[in-house]
């Protein structure tokens, strides 16, 4: 049968549609280049809250302001109102005179929950801390091992932690991803994992790696070798992006193969994955800054850091931190030249600084490790008031994992993660008298037995407190 013209113009032109619509819906059905996926969301709910009015308390709001005789009204999880005088309407009312606030302490640096407590043994055997394989462990991700019951998490709740990054050991040169999480009681990580909170990736430099493999006669045995294995890595990892966005593009017909080890480091390339790396003497950070430019990536912060000062300039100029202690040394070579004045030092000449743990003893007493730095400073003739230094484990790490815009300061529109000191957090006679995680009253000292403590802890009201 034969179909009129009009009928088989019509069919024609429906069949041509049919086509490119086939065609370009294969097209868009391409995928983006999956670097950067977390096939493993937040399940995170915030504890049972009540809007507060937190009167009359020194605050220290995590930019450089302190307010005396101050309030804080928080409603539905965020703070609404910061001053003086402000009316709770209907608000629980907290009284606050003698009393210190600041916002949560922020530990950039943390190994709660695989290198547990009690730390019953130094043996990496004894702990999930790191995955000493291969040098080139990107493709692990941190969450995997980590245990929510380590007690290691209610005690830094209870001295007024309220977000922690937890991150690999340091043996492999790409030790793997990290996880930022919220210190609250949970089964599992995903009820812990803060929400929309990117992953970083751990890197090392120096002694650790070339110790290591060295002792077994692998590669990296030295300095020159690390560099030269974590070049040829981010080589690879470009080539791997550019056959990835040339499959999205259409112009090749089948993607890579897949490989989550150049996953991780390909997203380290575009920028969506931090960079987080162990290093401690000056020539070794110049070193990894300088491998950084040549594949156009951004180091965030070197940990531990120990001799930053001996180039403010060059760590200024690439706009990376520095996490450090406050007087650790002498453990290692790369030490040797540590000095108590680090942080105030780089600090003064205009240096972004953070105090991290890497224990979960320090972790319990980051303001501490605050105070000890800002003292040597101090002695050195630099001013270091407390309204400056709560920046070193606050907002400055909040900023440093991507959340300077939810946590780390007492302002209107930020999450409720809020500290109540008993006094001067920077005393050692202070504790945390209440602490609130995104506005609901997480931890009070006044009522111990309804605080959160871990499975290890039950039965045990008095274990983990701070002396």
């Amino acid at each position: 049968m034969k179909l009129p013209r009009s009928a088989w113009v019509r069919g024609c032109a429906t069949t041509v549609a049919l086509a490119l619509l086939v065609c370009t819906g294969a097209m868009a059905a391409r995928p983006s280049p999956p670097f950067d996926i977390d096939p493993y969301p937040s399940t995170y709910q915030p504890l049972p809250r009540t809007d507060t009015l937190i009167a009359g308390v020194t605050i220290l709001d995590g930019t450089g302001k302190r307010i005396e005789n101050g309030d804080v009204l928080i409603r539905e999880g965020r703070i609404v109102a910061v001053g003086q005088g402000l009316a709770g309407n209907g608000a629980t009312v907290i009284e606050g005179k003698g009393r210190w606030l600041t916002p949560g302490i922020v530990d950039v640096h943390s190994h709660n929950g695989t290198y547990s407590v009690p730390l019953t043994s130094l043996d990496l055997k004894a702990s999930d801390v790191a995955e000493t394989s291969d040098p080139n462990v990107a493709d692990t991700w941190v969450e995997h091992a980590v245990n929510p019951q380590d007690p290691a998490f209610s005690a830094a709740l209870r001295a007024g932690v309220t977000t922690l990054q937890v991150l690999p050991g340091s043996t492999p040169l790409f030790a793997g991803r990290s996880v930022i999480l919220k210190p609250v009681p949970a089964a599992d990580v995903p009820a812990m994992k803060f929400p929309g909170a990117r992953q970083a990736l751990k890197m090392s430099c120096g002694e650790n790696a070339k110790s290591n493999w060295g002792e077994k006669g692998e590669a990296p045995n030295s300095r020159q070798g690390e560099i030269a294995i974590v070049r040829e890595a981010f080589q690879r990892a470009q080539d791997y992006r550019d056959e990835w966005q040339q499959y999205s593009k259409g112009k090749s017909k089948k993607p890579p193969p897949r490989d989550l080890k150049l996953d991780t480091l390909a997203a380290v390339l575009d920028g969506d994955i931090a960079v987080h790396m162990h290093c401690y003497r000056a020539s070794d950070m110049a070193a990894m800054l300088g491998v950084a430019q040549e594949f156009g990536f951004h180091i965030t912060a070197f940990h531990h850091a120990v001799e930053a000062y001996k180039i403010p300039v060059l760590l200024k100029r690439a706009g990376t931190c520095i996490a450090v202690w406050s007087d650790w040394w002498g453990f290692k070579m790369e030490l040797q030249d540590a000095i108590r004045e680090n942080a105030a030092m780089f600090d003064a000449a205009g240096g972004c600084v953070m105090m991290h743990s890497d224990s979960p003893v320090v972790g319990q007493r980051l303001t501490i490790e605050a105070a000890k730095a800002a003292a040597a400073g101090r002695r050195a003739g630099l001013s270091m008031p407390p309204e400056h230094i709560i920046r070193w484990v606050t907002s400055t790490p909040a900023r440093a994992l991507g959340l300077g815009d939810r946590i780390g300061t007492i302002a209107a529109g930020f999450n409720a993660d809020i500290v109540i000191w008993s006094g001067d957090p920077f005393s050692i006679y202070s504790k945390a008298d209440q602490v609130f995680v995104d506005g609901a009253l997480a931890y009070d000292r006044a009522a111990p037995a309804r605080s959160p403590r871990s499975d290890f802890e039950l039965g045990r009201p008095e274990a983990g407190e701070q002396p």
